[in-house]
């Protein structure tokens, strides 16, 4: 998977169409998954899925693509930029409902959804900020627009995954 998301991210900075190779018994991931780019060890762009649409390869290649190109907190990713580009792709396992007392920092990623606001952040991101449960859980809803303390309302509701987490070496 890493291989078919650096070769989609080499096509779109050279502004050219990826073909995914033909991959056998490859099934929809039931999760969802994200694929993260860094250039210098700085984010460079992050797109992902709940809710996967297309055999594993396909969605990667998507969402390597979108990483690169379609982020919007960030420009386009610029050929120059790929030697120094790293990825790391987090399948996930489905999210299941949570209490903020079951959370567990560097296991779990969390969604934070009331109405049509969700934010969500993967498991690394609480490892990476080090963050305790609570500022994991505001964080989460704050990415969703929700106020920081938002977690502790009935209304909004929780759910936590698992992710296998991969990445290139650099």
């Amino acid at each position: 998977m890493l291989a078919v998301a650096r070769a989609a991210i080499c096509a779109a900075a050279a502004g050219h169409g990826y073909a995914v190779p033909d991959h056998q018994d490859v099934a929809l991931s039931s999760g969802g998954a994200f694929v993260t780019l860094t250039v210098d060890g700085e984010l460079r762009g992050c797109t992902g899925t709940l809710d996967p649409d297309l055999p594993m390869p396909h969605l990667i290649a998507r969402l390597a693509r979108s990483s690169a190109l379609s982020d919007p907190r960030f420009p386009p990713l610029r050929a120059d930029e790929l030697p120094r580009t790293a990825i790391e792709i987090s399948v996930l396992t489905p999210p299941v409902p949570v209490v903020a007392e079951d959370v567990e920092v560097g296991v779990h990623g969390l969604i934070a959804q009331r109405g049509h606001a969700r934010g969500v952040l993967l498991p690394q991101v609480a490892t990476e900020q080090g963050f305790t449960v609570e500022e994991f859980l505001a964080a989460t809803c704050w990415k969703a627009g929700l106020p920081r303390d938002a977690w502790r309302d009935p209304g909004t509701r929780l759910l936590a995954f698992t992710a296998v987490v991969f990445a290139e070496q650099q």
